[in-house]
């Protein structure tokens, strides 16, 4: 089952999605990804395996900006 959140406001959203696909978890799942805006332009992380993948990737490589939407797949 997917899982899909997002975030419109101020604050970066990459954080906020991230909390919101923690929330999702339980669901069974092989993928997940986030999207952000940054000064007009859409940046993107997404990997195979569980969220803590996309975690490991945030932290080595992380997003800043808003709006921002995520999934699970």
């Amino acid at each position: 089952m997917c899982g899909i959140v997002g975030y419109i406001g101020p604050r970066d959203a990459a954080d906020i999605c991230l909390v919101g696909l923690k929330r999702l978890e339980y669901r069974g799942y092989d993928s997940a990804g986030i999207a952000v805006v940054h000064e007009g332009e859409l940046h993107l992380r997404k990997v195979v395996g569980k969220l803590v993948n996309l975690e490991e990737v945030l932290q080595q490589e992380p997003l800043m900006g808003a709006p921002g939407i995520a999934h699970t797949r």
